[in-house]
Protein backbone atom coordinates (compact mmCIF):
# COMPACT_ATOMS: atom_id res chain seq x y z
CA UNK A 1 0.00 0.00 0.00
CA UNK A 2 1.27 3.65 -0.88
CA UNK A 3 0.10 6.90 0.16
CA UNK A 4 1.18 9.36 -2.42
CA UNK A 5 -0.16 12.81 -1.35
CA UNK A 6 -4.08 12.05 -2.28
CA UNK A 7 -2.99 9.25 -4.49
CA UNK A 8 -3.06 5.93 -3.00
CA UNK A 9 -2.63 2.43 -4.42
CA UNK A 10 -2.94 -1.11 -2.89
CA UNK A 11 -2.76 -4.46 -4.39
CA UNK A 12 -5.43 -6.06 -2.75
CA UNK A 13 -4.96 -10.13 -3.20
CA UNK A 14 -7.47 -11.85 -5.23
CA UNK A 15 -8.91 -8.80 -6.13
CA UNK A 16 -6.44 -6.38 -8.26
CA UNK A 17 -4.75 -2.79 -7.84
CA UNK A 18 -6.83 -0.66 -6.01
CA UNK A 19 -5.82 3.09 -6.85
CA UNK A 20 -7.54 6.09 -5.81
CA UNK A 21 -7.31 9.79 -6.87
CA UNK A 22 -8.92 13.59 -7.10
CA UNK A 23 -11.90 13.59 -8.87
CA UNK A 24 -11.00 15.82 -11.66
CA UNK A 25 -14.20 17.61 -12.58
CA UNK A 26 -13.77 18.28 -16.55
CA UNK A 27 -11.97 15.25 -17.30
CA UNK A 28 -14.07 12.91 -15.30
CA UNK A 29 -18.17 14.61 -15.71
CA UNK A 30 -19.34 12.46 -18.61
CA UNK A 31 -18.23 8.89 -16.10
CA UNK A 32 -19.58 10.98 -13.17
CA UNK A 33 -22.78 12.20 -15.16
CA UNK A 34 -23.50 8.75 -16.60
CA UNK A 35 -23.26 6.71 -13.08
CA UNK A 36 -25.22 9.77 -10.57
CA UNK A 37 -27.99 10.00 -12.85
CA UNK A 38 -28.70 6.36 -13.17
CA UNK A 39 -31.77 5.18 -10.85
CA UNK A 40 -29.56 3.08 -9.06
CA UNK A 41 -27.81 5.88 -7.85
CA UNK A 42 -31.50 7.83 -6.61
CA UNK A 43 -30.29 8.06 -3.48
CA UNK A 44 -27.00 10.23 -4.53
CA UNK A 45 -29.60 13.04 -5.24
CA UNK A 46 -28.32 13.52 -8.69
CA UNK A 47 -30.73 12.00 -11.02
CA UNK A 48 -32.21 15.01 -13.33
CA UNK A 49 -28.56 17.15 -12.70
CA UNK A 50 -26.82 18.01 -15.94
CA UNK A 51 -23.51 17.13 -17.20
CA UNK A 52 -22.64 20.93 -16.85
CA UNK A 53 -24.23 20.60 -13.47
CA UNK A 54 -22.41 17.41 -12.08
CA UNK A 55 -19.31 19.49 -13.34
CA UNK A 56 -19.96 22.45 -11.20
CA UNK A 57 -20.87 20.10 -8.30
CA UNK A 58 -17.70 18.84 -8.75
CA UNK A 59 -15.59 21.59 -9.64
CA UNK A 60 -17.11 23.63 -6.12
CA UNK A 61 -16.31 20.45 -4.09
CA UNK A 62 -12.47 20.23 -5.06
CA UNK A 63 -12.63 24.03 -4.34
CA UNK A 64 -13.34 23.50 -0.79
CA UNK A 65 -10.79 22.29 2.04
CA UNK A 66 -13.18 20.49 3.81
CA UNK A 67 -14.55 17.85 1.37
CA UNK A 68 -13.30 15.81 -1.19
CA UNK A 69 -14.11 13.81 -3.92
CA UNK A 70 -11.80 10.35 -5.40
CA UNK A 71 -12.38 8.42 -8.32
CA UNK A 72 -11.36 4.66 -7.10
CA UNK A 73 -10.26 2.55 -9.74
CA UNK A 74 -10.04 -1.48 -9.87
CA UNK A 75 -7.37 -2.70 -12.09
CA UNK A 76 -7.43 0.62 -14.27
CA UNK A 77 -11.16 0.81 -14.64
CA UNK A 78 -13.42 3.29 -12.71
CA UNK A 79 -14.88 1.59 -10.04
CA UNK A 80 -16.66 3.76 -7.99
CA UNK A 81 -16.60 7.64 -6.18
CA UNK A 82 -16.06 8.01 -2.51
CA UNK A 83 -16.22 11.69 -0.96
CA UNK A 84 -14.89 12.54 2.24
CA UNK A 85 -15.98 15.00 3.88
CA UNK A 86 -15.19 16.79 7.64
CA UNK A 87 -18.70 16.73 9.67
CA UNK A 88 -18.48 19.76 11.53
CA UNK A 89 -17.98 21.66 8.01
CA UNK A 90 -21.31 19.85 7.14
CA UNK A 91 -24.69 19.86 7.74
CA UNK A 92 -24.34 16.24 9.24
CA UNK A 93 -22.23 17.80 12.02
CA UNK A 94 -25.52 19.39 12.94
CA UNK A 95 -27.29 16.93 13.43
CA UNK A 96 -25.00 14.34 16.63
CA UNK A 97 -22.24 15.43 18.86
CA UNK A 98 -18.96 15.66 16.58
CA UNK A 99 -15.56 14.21 17.85
CA UNK A 100 -12.40 15.01 16.93
CA UNK A 101 -10.78 12.87 14.45
CA UNK A 102 -14.33 12.16 13.09
CA UNK A 103 -14.46 11.78 9.04
CA UNK A 104 -17.55 11.26 7.01
CA UNK A 105 -17.73 9.34 3.72
CA UNK A 106 -20.16 9.21 0.72
CA UNK A 107 -19.50 6.31 -1.41
CA UNK A 108 -21.40 5.30 -4.94
CA UNK A 109 -20.31 1.97 -6.38
CA UNK A 110 -19.94 2.16 -10.13
CA UNK A 111 -22.33 0.30 -12.10
CA UNK A 112 -21.35 -3.62 -11.89
CA UNK A 113 -20.03 -5.36 -15.48
CA UNK A 114 -20.54 -8.54 -14.03
CA UNK A 115 -22.06 -9.60 -10.99
CA UNK A 116 -19.17 -10.71 -8.65
CA UNK A 117 -19.18 -12.08 -5.26
CA UNK A 118 -16.98 -9.91 -2.77
CA UNK A 119 -16.69 -7.20 -5.31
CA UNK A 120 -18.57 -4.15 -2.81
CA UNK A 121 -16.66 -5.56 0.54
CA UNK A 122 -13.07 -5.88 -1.09
CA UNK A 123 -13.65 -2.60 -3.02
CA UNK A 124 -15.33 -1.06 0.44
CA UNK A 125 -12.39 -2.36 2.32
CA UNK A 126 -9.77 -0.84 0.12
CA UNK A 127 -11.50 2.64 0.41
CA UNK A 128 -11.97 2.41 4.34
CA UNK A 129 -7.85 1.49 4.40
CA UNK A 130 -7.42 4.85 2.39
CA UNK A 131 -9.74 6.99 4.59
CA UNK A 132 -8.04 5.70 7.46
CA UNK A 133 -4.73 6.07 6.17
CA UNK A 134 -4.45 9.58 7.96
CA UNK A 135 -3.56 8.99 11.64
CA UNK A 136 -5.23 11.83 12.90
CA UNK A 137 -9.17 9.92 11.89
CA UNK A 138 -10.38 8.32 14.59
CA UNK A 139 -14.26 7.59 13.48
CA UNK A 140 -15.78 7.04 10.27
CA UNK A 141 -19.35 8.64 9.64
CA UNK A 142 -21.37 7.25 6.95
CA UNK A 143 -25.20 8.73 6.32
CA UNK A 144 -27.08 6.99 3.65
CA UNK A 145 -30.24 7.62 2.95
CA UNK A 146 -32.49 5.98 5.67
CA UNK A 147 -34.52 4.14 2.71
CA UNK A 148 -31.27 2.21 1.18
CA UNK A 149 -31.27 -1.09 2.87
CA UNK A 150 -28.95 -2.23 0.99
CA UNK A 151 -26.42 0.13 1.86
CA UNK A 152 -26.88 -0.05 5.86
CA UNK A 153 -26.81 -3.30 5.88
CA UNK A 154 -23.10 -3.63 3.91
CA UNK A 155 -22.03 -0.91 6.31
CA UNK A 156 -23.20 -2.73 9.49
CA UNK A 157 -21.94 -5.72 8.03
CA UNK A 158 -18.37 -4.08 7.96
CA UNK A 159 -18.54 -3.39 11.50
CA UNK A 160 -20.19 -0.03 11.69
CA UNK A 161 -22.69 0.89 14.28
CA UNK A 162 -25.56 2.08 14.29
CA UNK A 163 -26.29 5.84 14.81
CA UNK A 164 -29.93 7.88 14.98
CA UNK A 165 -32.17 8.46 12.40
CA UNK A 166 -31.57 12.14 11.18
CA UNK A 167 -32.99 14.84 8.86
CA UNK A 168 -30.44 17.06 6.59
CA UNK A 169 -32.09 19.08 3.85
CA UNK A 170 -32.29 16.52 1.51
CA UNK A 171 -32.99 13.21 3.05
CA UNK A 172 -33.82 11.31 6.04
CA UNK A 173 -30.62 9.16 6.93
CA UNK A 174 -29.34 6.46 9.00
CA UNK A 175 -26.27 7.27 10.79
CA UNK A 176 -23.35 4.46 11.03
CA UNK A 177 -20.11 5.18 13.10
CA UNK A 178 -16.91 3.18 12.80
CA UNK A 179 -14.11 3.71 14.89
CA UNK A 180 -10.60 3.02 14.24
CA UNK A 181 -10.00 -0.59 14.75
CA UNK A 182 -6.34 -1.29 16.36
CA UNK A 183 -5.05 -3.04 13.00
CA UNK A 184 -6.27 -1.85 9.37
CA UNK A 185 -7.12 -3.81 7.02
CA UNK A 186 -10.78 -4.19 6.91
CA UNK A 187 -10.26 -6.78 3.46
CA UNK A 188 -9.21 -9.47 5.74
CA UNK A 189 -12.19 -9.12 8.29
CA UNK A 190 -14.67 -8.69 5.03
CA UNK A 191 -17.72 -11.08 4.90
CA UNK A 192 -18.44 -12.27 1.13
CA UNK A 193 -22.02 -10.14 -0.19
Amino acid sequence: MNTDGHHYRSNVGGFGVVTIRPVRPDEDVDLLHGWVTQDRARFWGMREASRERVREIYAYLDSLATHHAYLVHRDGVPAALAQTYQPEADPVGECYEVRPGDVGVHLLIGPPTAVERGFTGALFGAILDFVLADPGRLRVVMEPDARNDRAINRFLRTGFRPGPLIDLPEKRARLLFLDRPPILHFRSAMRPD
